[in-house]
């Protein structure tokens, strides 16, 4: 089976402050499926987050776009290699303008934090013991 990939959508108020959030936390863009309506944000080969402009992200459906500053639209969850690749990422985000919405959770096995970007839309960093994950 061929591995699947996941462009999550998120509608974004400006672009280029976007970018520039992203960027600083060393991520990048791909070119191809980037222009002024959009930014093709790469996680990895299979992860991607498409950051369209708001007025662009309309048109893709005819249901009321969530501010994500006052209400919840999803939690979104990236896997880090350890404790403190998650710190290290976290406090990178904060350090661009992001906010931490809640204290560290800690659990048996796992370790996380939480940032949300410069629209509101909140991302968990998550470190699991590997050993905790094959039980």
């Amino acid at each position: 089976m061929t591995e699947q990939m996941i462009f999550v959508n998120l509608p974004v108020q400006d672009l280029q402050r976007s970018r520039d959030f992203w960027t600083d936390l060393g991520y990048s863009f791909n070119p191809t499926f980037s222009d002024d309506n959009c930014g093709c944000l790469v996680f990895s080969d299979s992860i991607y987050a498409m950051l369209l402009v708001t007025d662009f992200f309309k048109t893709f459906t005819s249901k009321e776009i969530v501010d994500a500053n006052t209400a919840t639209e999803a939690l979104l969850c990236l896997s880090a290699q350890s404790r403190d690749a998650v710190d290290s990422l976290v406090d990178r985000a904060v350090g661009a303008g992001g906010k931490e919405p809640r204290p560290a959770m800690q659990e048996e096995g796992m370790y996380g934090r939480a940032f949300e970007d410069p629209d509101g839309h909140i991302w968990e960093i998550l470190w699991m013991d590997p050993g905790a994950v094959q039980g």
